[in-house]
């Protein structure tokens, strides 16, 4: 048993023994699909930040190694039952290779690479000899550790399963570091492509691979990502189901446990961070765990880039807003940025912002990645924001108490103190407005629909309770140079609130105009039923 040659199980036993272990086994018959397949055994993994990336590595280098016997850390799980289980328990080697342990100091970026290959290389002389390895390039030049897999596999006919993690450090460790980075993808290019002795290459990252233009830099990999999981997305965080398992079982409110962590979208299902999920359910107490990981620093660099509408953009998803994006001209790195569609695109990839790929729109996702937003929008150039989104709690008390007056006054607040960022000039700027000054609805509701239908209109914005929250529906129809009571009219008279009054206690009807020399007007008033 070797440090990266068929390392063992230890890694995955200490996984398997944690009281809050969540069975992800069904990924490996997932990946027993794609081994010694041409087009599929090249596969890369990229998921924000704790998001059980490492662990699933673990499991897979536990199951596929040779010289242990995994057969008591998979029973009972779900992989058991799978027809393939039997046919690749602990049949293969592994070679598995944790990149962050590399380069965890400057002064190893020029010389990694070599590291790699001499340690490697010298498990391998221990497995299979010294003489397997005797031969030389035509130049005079030793083998390399492709050199010396393509031997093993000639002379004994043996292929290897590749385990990378953390395959993307390089590019987020020595940013700057162009030539080092394309040695890199040099290297893995090498030992991938082409490779007869390579049954599968796994890598899992934050980044999905490098482009350089429009083109991947290893375009054999399928790439698995946040935006396009293909159908690996349940094995990487945790499902609703599975927190509402866990929340069961350690006496948590669901609910508070979805407002938190709850948000990102993978298809159709919804995911939640497993770090954020497992200390809440260890500690009990609802606070940033995730994002405490890192320092808000890393989040404020990107928020201060110079992009036009960025800004605009952002407080639009501070409101639980969402917002086109374009994620597809990402160069997938961390310093080439055009637009500010790359800013988002690497957000949605650290796990800042989450991605609707129906819609195309990228949002918040939860309140704990909302607060580290809030952290971040710190100095001149968020002028106003911070106090905005102060005012919101006494906003939305006053829209429960029917206080239009009040509502227009902080609107108006709102308004001023954002003037810099939000270009106030049509509808649409005035609905910015609105989503920033009811950005603590989010406590209490679920992110708001926009251009809902009902009845035979679309209320501009609609705001569902949250499950266990007893507040009012809020219907709010948006008005520019006209009036909040046209507003009103205009709900009643096409019945926005047909679709919903069967299933609530109570709705709102909240009208907002805003002109030029009249200033911000609102009406409110309780949905009566006829």
């Amino acid at each position: 048993m070797g440090v990266y040659l068929n390392p063992g199980n230890e890694a995955f036993r200490e996984c398997v023994t944690d009281e809050l272990y969540v069975d992800k086994t069904e990924l490996i018959s997932h990946i027993n699909l794609k081994l010694n397949k041409t087009r599929l055994k090249y596969v890369c993994v990229s998921r924000p930040r704790r998001f059980g990336k490492s662990m699933a590595a673990d499991m897979l280098v536990a199951y596929y190694g040779k010289n242990c016997d995994s057969r008591k850390l998979f029973a009972g799980r779900k992989i058991e039952n799978a027809e393939s289980y039997e046919t690749h328990l602990n049949q293969h080697n592994v070679i598995r290779l944790d990149m962050q342990r590399f380069l965890f100091q400057k002064s190893h970026f020029d010389i990694f690479i070599e590291e790699i290959q001499r340690l490697v290389i010298r498990e391998l002389e221990e497995v299979y000899g010294t003489e397997v390895f005797r031969g030389t390039f035509p130049d005079g030049s030793r083998y390399g550790l492709p050199g010396v897999l393509s031997q093993v596999y000639a002379r004994t006919g043996e292929k290897f399963i590749f385990i990378i993690d953390e395959w993307d450090c390089v590019f987020r460790f020595a940013k700057e570091r162009h030539d080092v980075q394309k040695a890199y993808l040099d290297f893995l290019r090498g030992l991938f492509k082409g490779a007869e002795y390579v049954e599968l290459a796994y890598m899992t990252g934050i980044l999905p691979v490098k482009k350089y233009g429009e083109h991947s830099a290893l375009n054999m990999f399928s790439e698995c990502s946040i935006i396009d999981s293909r159908e690996l997305g349940e094995y990487f965080g945790f499902t609703r189901e599975e927190v509402q398992e866990l929340c069961a079982v350690n006496g948590l409110d669901f609910s508070e446990v979805e407002k938190w962590y709850d948000g990102y979208l993978l298809k159709d299902t919804h995911i939640y961070n497993p770090k954020a999920v497992t200390d809440v359910m260890t500690w009990k107490e609802f606070q940033s765990y995730w994002t405490g990981t890192e320092t808000y620093e890393a989040l404020k660099i990107y928020l201060d880039q110079n992009f036009d509408g960025l800004k605009e953009d952002i407080a639009v998803m501070l409101g639980n807003g969402r917002c086109r994006v374009n994620p597809e001209r990402f160069q997938n790195d961390m310093t080439t940025f055009f637009s500010k569609d790359d800013i988002f695109a690497l957000l949605i990839h650290l796990g800042y912002l989450t991605f609707d790929r129906k819609t195309r729109e990228a949002f918040i996702p939860n309140l704990e990645i909302a607060q580290e937003f809030l952290k971040a929008m710190d100095g001149p150039d968020w002028s106003g924001i911070a106090q905005a989104l102060k005012r919101s709690s006494d906003l939305l008390k006053a829209t429960w108490d029917l206080d239009g007056t009040a509502v227009a006054k902080g609107i108006a607040a709102i308004h001023d103190e954002t003037a810099s960022i939000l270009k106030y000039n049509d509808e649409n700027s005035l609905k910015c407005t609105v989503l920033m000054a009811y950005f603590s609805a989010r406590a209490y509701y679920l992110p708001p629909s926009l251009e809902m239908p009902s009845g035979r209109g679309f209320a501009d914005i609609v705001y569902l309770p949250r499950q266990n929250m007893h507040c009012p529906v809020l219907l709010i129809e948006l008005k520019w140079k006209h009036s909040a009571q046209g507003a009103i009219a205009q709900m009643k008279e096409k019945h926005y609130a047909d679709w919903i009054k069967e299933n609530t206690e109570e709705i709102l009807l909240v009208g907002i105009n805003y002109d030029e020399k009249k200033g911000h007007e609102c009406l409110i008033e309780k949905y009566k039923t006829e």
